[in-house]
């Protein structure tokens, strides 16, 4: 049986996961309404940048044979109004930042390494070294052709100028993935029921939805749906239409963990359960048709921390990423780390710049330490204990 099968290694678990992203379908969007997007295909360059060479500094072009001068000033390159000549032997033209170079100048004299005085140009200062250093040569940022960002690269404010400069209005991207998340369990109650004294709000689904937000998604809830079979069989058909159904607690192997027997009679058995992880040890992976099922435990520690570690990069998988795996760090302490235990160990802590500190509040049922965080620090199985000052791997939560 599952229930007796040992619990996968993290590293493990997550690549037959991501094995079971499903294909998202390609559409073309606006640029500007594709932040967050991953590009689907290898952006190409439609132009040169810049498409003639410009001036980088404010002063004059000229001749780097007619050094030192002096020369006779025949107009003037301005950024956006280029002179329309040629410069010839002896002459120069006044060229501002941006500018076009004029044809036959092949060096900047700064405005501040010369004297000017009506028409005529005297070097009052140092040449260039080497002439050419002020200017930018035409295709310098990239040339027309040039595969200027690779499929997978995420869409972010830099890359948005930098496709726009490279002549595209509109990019390929993968649509927007469905996900339904639902919270189960009877003591749950929704926002802006009645709570009786033993119930809890429901805060993991709407934390899970905040998660994945960050990335390109519908997200849809249902629940809190109560421990029945009936129950979670009808939530579950609710969401046929979803790319992801993600569920909150009723993984485990209690007696009102229902999750697995409502799948079984759907017909559905997970592709694994269980992973070697602290907290979220009770995690499982299932599969209807396309459409992936990730059940996350009940603890909200525990669904946040399986949520990033596992959720993230499904979604991001799915959404044609090139990384879809959290980006470990390498950090100091700036508190001691006691010895840990049997399995891999996630710790909420707060990275300041300079040194991790361990919350001192651990237990996976506790939400403050969770949201005072913006780090897990990995505590392998069975490492030794730590003193304050040493490196350790952490993931940056704050980070996509």
């Amino acid at each position: 049986m599952i229930a007796r099968d040992p619990p996968l290694p993290l590293a493990q678990a997550q690549a037959r996961l991501l094995a079971l992203a499903p294909e998202i379908s390609v559409e073309h969007r606006d640029i500007t309404q594709a932040l967050g997007y991953f590009l689907a295909e290898p952006l190409a360059a439609r132009r040169d940048q810049p498409a003639a060479p410009l001036s980088a500094m404010d002063g004059f072009g000229m001749r780097a044979t007619d050094l030192p001068g002096p020369w006779r000033i025949i107009g003037e390159s301005a950024a956006g109004h280029p002179f329309a000549g040629t410069v010839g032997t002896g002459e120069a033209v006044r060229i501002s930042t941006g500018a076009v170079l004029p044809g036959g100048a092949d060096m900047i004299l700064l405005k501040e390494d010369s004297a000017a005085k009506n028409d005529t140009l005297l070097l009052d200062g140092t040449a260039p070294d080497p002439t050419e250093r002020h200017i930018r040569p035409r295709a310098m940022d990239f040339g027309e052709g040039d595969v200027i960002l690779p499929a997978g690269w995420r869409i972010d404010a830099a890359t948005t100028g930098l496709a726009i400069a490279a002549g595209h209005d509109r990019v390929a991207v993968r649509r927007k993935l469905r996900v339904t998340v639902i919270d189960s369990g009877d003591e749950l109650a929704g926002s802006g029921t009645v709570r009786a004294w033993h119930q809890i709000p429901a805060s993991n689904g709407p934390m899970l939805a905040a998660l994945a937000a960050r990335l390109p998604v519908e997200t849809t809830r249902i629940g809190p749906v109560p421990d029945r079979i009936d129950a979670l069989i009808a939530a579950f058909e609710a969401a046929l239409d979803a790319d992801v159904i993600v569920t909150s607690g009723g993984a485990s192997i209690g007696d009102h963990d229902l999750i697995r027997p409502a799948l079984a009679k759907m017909g559905i058995e997970p592709d694994f359960w269980r992973v070697a992880i602290k907290p979220g040890k009770p995690l499982l992976i299932a599969q209807r048709g396309a459409q992936v099922i990730l059940g996350l435990p009940g603890n909200p520690a525990a669904a946040y921390v399986t949520g990033f570690l596992f959720l993230l990069p499904l979604l991001r998988a799915a959404l044609g990423a090139t990384r879809v795996l959290p980006v470990p760090v390498m950090v100091p302490l700036a508190t001691p780390m006691a010895r840990g235990g049997g399995r891999m160990e996630f710790l909420r802590g707060v990275w300041d710049g300079t040194g991790v500190t361990l919350d001192r509040l651990q237990d996976s049922g506790a939400l403050s330490p969770l949201a005072r965080a913006n780090a897990l620090v990995v505590r392998p199985a069975g490492a030794d204990a730590v003193p304050a000052g040493t490196p350790v791997t952490v993931y940056l939560t704050a980070l996509d």
